[in-house]
């Protein structure tokens, strides 16, 4: 199973699917003339405003969402892993596909805003649907149906072992647990709270991601301002080790450029289309407000908590580097027990929670398999983030499910949790190794249907940006309150925005079940 999963990454993320990420990411930043910087400050306010109502959640619940699948298991042992096989000049590049990203992030959430329905009382919207819509004709219904079903088997089946196995793998390494005790309390807490839906999901992620993210990068601060004089020189080495001016790492720069764009993909998802998920399900006065509260959310996830756990590795110096064969390039002698006796060294949760561990400890006779505070902490850090990103991986198989079934199959959503629980349970004691190809293979899968989507789709995101723009300076002076979308009368598959929003304000008003069906 391993080698075909193997076979198959290898296809799928081939250099063509890297140099596409990039160049896409370059491209819409070039034509939006680099939002990303211009409406930094934008970004926050829009994020921390906006109204929920009984179809859709506010902004901050669609980051909240997003967040919790974007921040999880990448952020700590995907970094831990992206430094052991790329050296630390693979966090350039997770940087460089972050700030890329924000463009590819607007573009998809803005078009799930533009193409969002309504669908079993509450806001639906993502890939699948704009590429119905948007593309139109029997090529966009089979392709929107591909994109789909590889979400419902990606985000369903193959992508909860990751999170699962991280927490088994820092439950085990800090408490005296076995990985098939963590699984039964994982899917107790899980099946918990995935049956109840989006507000459920929305509720529990605002409650857990800010607070988990803001301690998290607290005790990185702390760490970072302990040792604030190996900053700079660590910042440089960054930089000299990504362009291979750093003799150690001279030769796996090839590596480590793959590693890094894949591990930040994962991390912060940009372009794989699975944050526009929660984006369709907000409530806006215009799509072009969830596309740049998406695109911060990229920036929260990589150039915040990915940097904190890189800088915490790097300034402890509790890694290791693979020469890219059976060696190592360094050899800091950090591990984690694995089941069978051996040491792993190969870049698991071990390399983040022994450098908190070794930061608070502060003994020139610290060991690795010391266990304290940061073993601890990270522990529950993980625990929540990926129990999270559980949550999220539901909710965007379950859109995609409602999108194939058309909600007329009623037990599809039991099975889909059902299976997203087993799929969990398996994670936990299964190999890490095997878990994270599968889902490489998911993450990369989607990856290119979405990609080729939103650059098929463009011209209405563009557009929409152009009117936030317009719209924008007018209420900078004054002339208008409200930035309002109203896209061309045209305009086919917009249903919500070309015939419910109008009306809004008609007291005598109802929704009527053929914007539903698109008649």
């Amino acid at each position: 199973m391993e080698a075909i999963v193997t076979f198959l990454n290898d296809i799928v993320w081939s250099a063509a699917l890297v140099i596409l990420l990039v160049v896409v990411g370059l491209y819409f930043s070039l034509r939006m003339k680099f939002f990303q910087v211009r409406y930094v400050i934008d970004m926050v306010r829009l994020m921390l405003g906006g109204q929920k109502s009984a179809e859709g959640i506010s902004s901050f619940q669609a980051i909240a969402v997003s967040l919790a699948g974007r921040v999880g298991t990448g952020n700590i042992v995907g970094v831990a892993t992206a430094i052991f096989l790329g050296g630390p000049g693979a966090i350039f590049w997770m940087w460089l596909i972050a700030f890329l990203g924000a463009g590819s992030a607007f573009v998809e959430s803005t078009l799930a805003q533009i193409y969002k329905q309504r669908q079993d009382g509450q806001y639906r919207g993502g890939p699948a649907y704009y590429i119905e819509k948007g593309i139109g004709g029997t090529f966009g219904k089979y392709y929107a149906l591909l994109f789909a079903v590889v979400t419902v088997i990606a985000c369903g089946i193959l992508l909860p072992g990751i999170q699962a196995n991280s927490i088994s793998g820092s439950a085990t390494n800090a408490f005296p647990v076995e990985p098939w005790m963590v699984g039964i309390f994982l899917v107790i807490i899980l099946g918990a709270v995935v049956f109840g839906g989006i507000r459920t999901i929305a509720s529990v992620a605002t409650a857990i991601v800010p607070f988990m993210a803001i301690a998290y990068i607290i005790v990185a601060g702390i760490i970072v301002i302990m040792n604030i004089e190996q900053v700079p020189g660590l910042f440089a080495l960054i930089f000299r080790s990504a362009f291979g001016l750093e003799q150690t790492f001279g030769g796996i720069v090839g590596a480590m450029i793959m590693i890094g764009v894949k591990r930040g993909l994962y991390s912060n998802e940009a372009g794989q289309g699975t944050g526009a998920h929660a984006a369709g399900a907000a409530e806006v006065s215009h799509p072009a407000k969830q596309g740049l509260v998406q695109a911060f959310s990229v920036y929260i996830d990589t150039l915040f908590v990915c940097t904190a756990t890189a800088l915490m590795i790097l300034i402890t110096g509790m890694y290791n580097v693979s020469d890219g064969a059976d060696g190592l390039l360094i050899d800091n002698n950090v591990y984690q027990e694995a089941g069978d006796g051996t040491r792993d060294v190969s870049g698991t949760v071990a390399f983040t929670q022994a450098s908190v561990d070794k930061a608070f400890h502060g003994l020139e006779g610290f060991t690795p398999d010391f266990i304290g505070f940061g073993t601890y902490f990270v522990a529950f850090a993980l625990l929540f983030f990926c129990y999270t990103t559980l949550l999220a991986y539901y909710y965007i198989a379950e859109t995609n499910l409602v999108y194939i079934t058309k909600n007329k199959v009623p037990l599809a959503k039991p099975l889909l949790g059902i299976a997203l629980i087993a799929s969990a349970y398996y994670g936990t004691v299964s190999t890490a190794g095997l878990a994270w190809q599968f889902g490489d293979l998911g993450v990369g899968l989607m990856a290119w249907i979405n990609i080729i989507a939103i650059l098929l789709l463009q011209k209405p995101a563009l557009r929409a940006f152009k009117d936030y723009e317009q719209q924008y300076k007018l209420k900078k002076q004054g002339k208008i309150e409200e930035i309002i979308y109203t896209p061309d009368k045209d305009m086919k598959g917009a249903d919500f925005w070309t015939v419910e929003y109008p009306k809004r304000n008609d007291p005598e008003y109802k929704y009527s079940d053929e914007v539903e069906e698109g008649k």
